[in-house]
């Protein structure tokens, strides 16, 4: 007999997404009883997420994937994903949890089930410091390049005027790349973008315009209570430790930020 759920995930992942998950997904107890759990982070996007050059998995997203392995009782097992990547390779089980940098919005709220916040990030358009992007309308004369599917690209898409050129890279090193190559004249990026820039380009760039401010949760499958409750059990006890405010600060060089107790169209919860 065909088997229709594995059928849509693989052919028509969204849909998959807004359905059941997959009948051989993982559920928190039986990860525990293998010693592992998954962990989908982004592998280029370092301080947030990325594999260092002696192949391990780093930055904050990867501190916080550790913390919750260790609270867990379990071993991290880190997998890297791009930005397009990252909601099916949880939705299709490749994964169990997703701290990937993930910005919380209702749009993706359809396709995961979020956590409590756990960070903060601003989006910023990032250009020459000689160029005039002084108003969106001014937008419209550049080339401007983003991660496909990631949150600049919403917010870019939506405040730029028709007809801008938005040219849409796999990842976060490539839309890097592609300013820096002169590919694109412009960047939509986060708030560690202007580091990663300014070291291959001293004093060229500047952040330009803000594009909106962002915050990231955990994701889980939809509909998986256990883990999204085990997730939130984790953040809230963490957070509240001083460890949590040394890998803030570590990573983001900053203290924790304020984070949202809700968001209009982003539950944190799973309606029982």
């Amino acid at each position: 007999m065909l088997n229709f759920t594995r059928i849509a995930a693989a052919g028509v992942l969204a849909l998959a997404a807004l359905s059941a998950a997959p009948a051989d997904a993982r559920s928190v107890e039986e990860a525990k009883a293998s010693g592992t759990i998954r962990i989908g982070i982004q592998g280029d996007n370092c301080p947030w997420g990325c594999i260092n050059s002696a192949g391990q998995a780093d930055g904050y997203d990867a501190a916080m994937g550790r913390a919750f392995a260790e609270y867990l009782g379990v071993e991290a097992e880190f997998v890297p994903l791009a930005v397009a990547n990252r909601i099916p390779a949880l939705t299709t089980d490749k994964v169990d949890v997703l701290f990937a940098t993930m910005a919380m919005n209702p749009e993706r709220a359809q396709s995961i089930q979020f956590s409590v916040p756990y960070a903060a990030n601003q989006m910023s358009v990032v250009g020459p410091k000689d160029a005039d992007m002084s108003s969106p309308d001014k937008l419209a004369d550049y080339r401007i390049g983003v991660p496909r599917s990631a949150a600049q690209d919403t917010a870019l898409t939506a405040l730029a005027p028709e007809g801008t050129n938005i040219m849409r890279f796999d990842d976060d090193a490539a839309t890097i790349q592609a300013l820096l190559s002169g590919q694109v004249d412009a960047v939509g990026g986060n708030q560690f973008y202007i580091t990663r820039i300014e070291a291959g380009a001293p004093g060229k760039y500047e952040n330009k315009m803000p594009l909106t401010a962002l915050y990231n949760g955990v994701g889980t499958r939809l509909g998986e209570a256990d883990w999204n409750q085990t997730v939130n059990a984790f953040l809230t006890e963490f957070m509240a430790t001083d460890e949590f405010k040394g890998i803030y600060n570590t990573w983001m060089n900053m203290d924790p930020p304020q984070l949202p107790a809700e968001m209009e169209g982003v539950p944190f919860t799973i309606a029982q």
